[in-house]
Formats: C-alpha cells, sequence, structure tokens
C-alpha cells in the first residue's frame, strides 16, 4: 500500500464527512431539507371581514400542512395598495396571493363580466354551483397568460337597493331617485334602466351624500349598508339582489412557476378549503346586519316581483353581452 502524505490525510479527513453527512440525512428522513416559503397576500377589507378572515384561514392550514415550512403573511385595509394597484403587484410577482373583486379583473379577463351582468344568479347557491363547476374553472384558465392563477372563489352576497325616500316594490318606486353607483359602466347602465339617476361617486362620499341629500340612496350588501352607517339615513332596504359579483383569490403566475409541483398542490388545497369557510363568515355577518337594522326601526322590503326588474335590463345585456350570449346562456341552464 502506498504511503499518504500527511496533505492527502488531510484532505480525506475534510471531504469524507462533508459527502458522507449528508447522504445520513438524507437516507434518514428520506429528503433534503426544503426551503422556506413566505407568501405575501392582499386585502383592501380589514381583518374582521370574512374575505380577509378567509385568506387568514388559508395561512393557518398552509402553516400546519407544511409544518411551518410555508409561511402566508396576510396584509388587511389596503395596506399593499387598493385593488387596481395590487392586481398589478400581483401579476409583476411583487404580491404572491391577492383577494380581489371580479369588477376589475373584467378588464383584463372581458368573459368575467357576465358574472357582473344584473340579475344573472338567481341566488347564493346559483352563484357558488356556477362559479366553482365548469365555467368558473373555465373562466380561470383565460387569467394564465394575463400573469394569475386562479385559486377560487370568495363570496361578497347580493347588492340591493337602499335609500331615504320610499319603499322600493316596483320598477316605478326607483323613478327619479338619486343612486349612488360604483363608477362602472354597467352598473350605470343598470340604474338607468330602471328608471332612477346614477349618481357615481366613491364609498367613502356615500354616508356624507346620503347625510346632505346629495343622493337619496345607493346599492349595495347587508354589511356594508350597516357597519358604514348608511342606513341611519337610508333606512328602506329593497332585497331585489341585482348582483351578486364574486370575490376571486389570485396567485402571482410569476412566483407560482418557482414552486415545486408539491407546493402547488398544498397552496390550492388551501385556498379550497378556506372558501367554504370564508361563506359561512358571510352568512353569519349578513344575518347579524339584518338584525341590527330591523333593531333600529329599518324596513327591509324582501316580498317583490322581480320579474319587471329583469325584463328592464334588456338593453344592459345588449351592449355589454353581446358578446357573452353563450356564456350568459350556459350559467342560466345550471341549476
Amino acid at each position: 500500500m502506498p504511503d499518504l502524505s500527511k496533505k492527502t490525510i488531510i484532505i480525506f479527513a475534510v471531504l469524507v464527512p462533508m459527502l458522507i453527512l449528508p447522504l445520513i440525512y438524507i437516507s434518514s428522513t428520506g429528503r433534503r431539507e426544503e426551503k422556506k416559503i413566505v407568501l405575501k397576500a392582499a386585502d383592501d377589507h380589514e381583518l374582521t371581514y370574512p374575505t380577509t378572515q378567509g385568506l387568514l384561514k388559508m395561512a393557518e392550514l398552509l402553516k400546519k400542512w407544511s409544518h411551518g415550512r410555508i409561511t402566508m403573511i396576510v396584509y388587511p385595509s389596503a395596506q399593499l395598495g387598493s385593488e387596481r394597484e395590487t392586481i398589478k403587484k400581483t401579476r409583476d410577482g411583487e404580491i404572491d396571493i391577492n383577494r380581489v373583486n371580479i369588477n376589475p379583473i373584467t378588464q383584463i379577463v372581458p368573459q368575467f363580466k357576465a358574472f357582473a351582468l344584473p340579475y344573472i344568479f338567481r341566488s347564493a347557491g346559483h352563484m357558488h354551483k356556477v362559479v366553482d363547476g365548469e365555467i368558473g374553472k373555465e373562466l380561470m384558465e383565460y387569467l394564465k397568460k394575463k400573469g394569475f392563477i386562479g385559486l377560487g372563489f370568495y363570496d361578497s352576497g347580493q347588492r340591493s337597493f337602499y335609500n331615504s325616500v320610499r319603499p322600493i316594490r316596483s320598477v316605478a318606486d326607483l323613478k327619479g331617485l338619486r343612486i349612488r353607483v360604483q363608477k362602472a359602466e354597467i352598473t350605470i347602465d343598470m340604474v338607468k334602466a330602471l328608471g332612477a339617476i346614477p349618481i357615481p361617486i366613491s364609498f367613502e362620499e356615500v354616508y356624507t351624500a346620503l347625510r346632505t341629500g346629495v343622493i337619496q340612496g345607493a346599492e349595495n350588501n347587508y354589511p356594508s349598508w350597516i357597519t358604514k352607517g348608511h342606513f341611519e339615513t337610508a333606512k328602506y332596504y329593497t332585497q331585489d339582489e341585482h348582483l351578486r359579483v364574486p370575490e376571486i383569490i389570485l396567485f402571482s403566475k410569476k412566483r407560482w412557476d418557482t414552486l415545486s409541483p408539491d407546493d402547488k398542490e398544498l397552496i390550492k388545497r388551501a385556498a379550497e378549503e378556506s372558501i367554504p369557510y370564508q361563506r359561512k363568515l358571510w352568512e353569519k355577518i349578513v344575518e347579524k346586519s339584518k338584525e341590527k337594522a330591523l333593531a333600529t326601526g329599518c324596513e327591509i322590503i324582501t316580498n317583490i316581483d322581480k320579474g319587471p326588474f329583469i325584463k328592464a335590463m334588456e338593453p344592459v345585456y345588449r351592449k355589454h353581452a353581446s358578446k357573452l350570449k353563450d356564456i350568459v346562456k350556459r350559467i342560466q341552464a345550471v341549476r
């Protein structure tokens, strides 16, 4: 056996443990230690709001299932910017997960406009079947070419009319009322078609505008009507349910493409599990809002014939849904 120099012995002494120890670790664990992942998530609602709570549930599940390897940090109250700002940041990879309303997404994927059409959904159950089913999955495929991965849909309830003048039981009761609307063409056209006067102002201005008489009413869900104090002036709430615009959970495709298949599957599962949790929270906050409204002397009108309201939307559909006829028919056919 040839003599080993002192230098060779030292090299062996250093290199052999370096080569053997990782093999021992892999043998005992079955895998190398995986890299920790931190995900940044955005929501423009406050921490206690159902959509934000849905994201927090998703974060909880990811932490549990990954044994702390995947951390999802949720930034509520528009800390990372407005919805439009965070959508751009998500596409650019600055934000990983983003909960936004469908309305701004219609500017990116026009097919989603079908979900924002008046009276397109008959009920919450109908909407859930559509967005959770084949149609929802099909529309989310369009997002990939735009830099996003769609993970699922949250509920933001139904939007109905409320005002300070009179109970609305028919289309005629809306005539001439100054109604605040979002700065969205389809909503403006909807209110015009019903004979009211649309006043596009920011949501933050509604409370003061109602108090000063700049507007006589608005349209929104029960929690917004109550939590923002609009019910103090606009005491008549007509549950005509003209809009049920879902929320969508987006993931940055730029970041998605860097993840392993296993991690992608974990994130998908966590999002799916958070959806029924969020929807139950929404149902609870709606019921609490109704109870508070009735306790303070507000009037909720539910027994109305929606037929004439839906009929009045024909010009709106001709203008906004001419290229969506197939999707509209498929949505209406879902039972």
